[in-house]
């Protein structure tokens, strides 16, 4: 009875985000490095409705600014393969020169600023033609990316040179260069562009920037030996960060404003990448060495639901459909 009674609120709760929406167009996007594949799961349903083969070491994962297309950046074949979000077929690949490990679109003309790891350089690509806009030198071994909600900034994060820069767009200069802790992994901006955020894995830390004067403005480190800072998303509503911690298996909560720790939610194994609704009640996890998604209400702060996908999960991007 508890768990009928438990699927009926699960089931309300999850339709009230998209009530406008059949169900098949709320979607859970999630690339699985381990078998070359993306899990497509049903928003409502909170079940794998299909598997897409995409190319070798899917990692990166995001959506064009309309939503109909998924690309994905697969490190082993230097390419972002494009997927037809109605299909669900491949319908055309892209070179993205060597080793691309993350992207973030511009929303303002679609283009695609990705990391070549391997090169220390990131590369902007017109999906519509296919070409290269840009190669732009940057720190070495370039993981996370993030392009501001104006498209004018960009910011790229370098792991073994501990430094995030910050690219004009569209001019694709470099215009300021930020020390940060060892590691940096991932970044994101708020809904504004005047700030954004970065987390560095091996020091366990978090760091705030104002993005108007180009400054660091402030810092927390997390306590937890085993907690490494990976993924991040910003729920501007609730004025809160979710920061995965990958061997640390958990998300921390902090304030966005003060930085200040609110709690933790225990999630799976190696939790890597982060997505949340549109309405901030819910967010996803790629929880990488249990081959799970977990489903996590914002709210009771608890883990839902864990689904299964492919094997060792990486990125995951939520779509709320039309």
């Amino acid at each position: 009875m508890k768990l009928f009674i438990f699927s009926i609120f699960l089931g309300l709760a999850l339709g009230g985000c998209t009530s406008s929406s059949e169900s098949t167009e709320a979607r859970i996007w999630v690339s699985n490095e381990g078998d070359n594949t993306v899990s497509v799961i049903n928003f409502r349903t909170l079940e794998v409705v299909a598997t897409i083969n995409v190319g070798q070491r899917p990692r990166g994962i995001g959506l064009s600014p309309n939503r109909e297309e998924l690309y994905v950046a697969l490190g082993e074949d230097d390419a972002i393969s494009v997927v037809d979000t109605k299909t669900l077929e491949v319908s055309r690949v892209l070179d993205s020169g060597s080793d691309p490990e993350m992207f973030a679109v511009n929303p303002k003309n679609g283009h695609i600023y990705l990391s070549n790891e391997d090169e220390g350089t990131a590369t902007v690509l017109d999906p519509v033609s296919g070409k290269q806009i840009a190669v732009i030198p940057v720190g070495i071994e370039p993981e996370g990316v993030a392009v501001s909600p104006t498209g004018s900034l960009a910011l790229v994060t370098a792991e073994a040179t501990n430094t995030v820069h910050v690219l004009s767009i569209p001019e694709h200069e470099e215009i300021k260069t930020f020390l940060v802790g060892p590691r940096p992994r991932e970044a994101t901006f708020s809904p504004d562009g005047s700030v954004a955020y970065v987390t560095s894995e091996i020091g366990r830390e978090i760091t705030k920037f104002d993005m108007v004067d180009l400054i660091e403005i402030a810092k927390v480190r997390l306590e937890e030996v085993e907690t490494k800072p990976k993924g991040i998303v910003l729920l501007p509503k609730r004025n809160e960060l979710l920061v995965t911690t990958g061997r640390g298996n958990t998300v921390v909560i902090l304030n966005a404003e003060t930085l200040e720790r609110l709690g933790t939610i225990g999630v799976g194994k190696r939790v890597w990448g982060i997505s949340s609704t549109t309405d901030e009640n819910f967010a996803f996890t790629a929880d990488g060495l249990d081959d799970e998604v977990s489903v996590i209400d914002v709210n009771s702060r608890k883990v839902l639901k864990k689904i299964k996908v492919g094997s060792r999960p990486w990125g995951v991007v939520f779509d709320p459909g039309n």
